[in-house]
């Protein structure tokens, strides 16, 4: 799976329309091949875009946990204390 795609589920605040077209961008991209498709495959493209945000935010919609929701800044300091403990080595 690509790097670029975070998890969305289980956030305060929970994930913008934006951030999961985002990643749906990202994953067509991913499964393409394409980072811009050609003019000729534009409307392919988009249109995959356009099912998997739909299908993502649907299911991010529908899930559930029990769980606490978590904080973008605290995660994002785990990850960048992750880096760098990779990069120290």
């Amino acid at each position: 799976m690509c790097r670029n795609i975070h998890t969305l589920h289980n956030f305060e605040p929970a994930a913008t329309e934006e951030e999961v077209r985002d990643a749906a961008l990202q994953y067509v991209r991913k499964i393409s091949g394409f980072t811009k498709p050609s003019k000729a495959n534009e409307d392919a493209f988009e249109r995959a875009v356009d099912a998997v945000a739909a299908a993502s935010g649907q299911l991010l919609g529908e899930l559930v946990t029990t769980a606490p929701p978590k904080n973008h800044e605290v995660e994002a300091a785990k990850a960048r204390a992750r880096w760098e403990q990779r990069i120290a080595v």
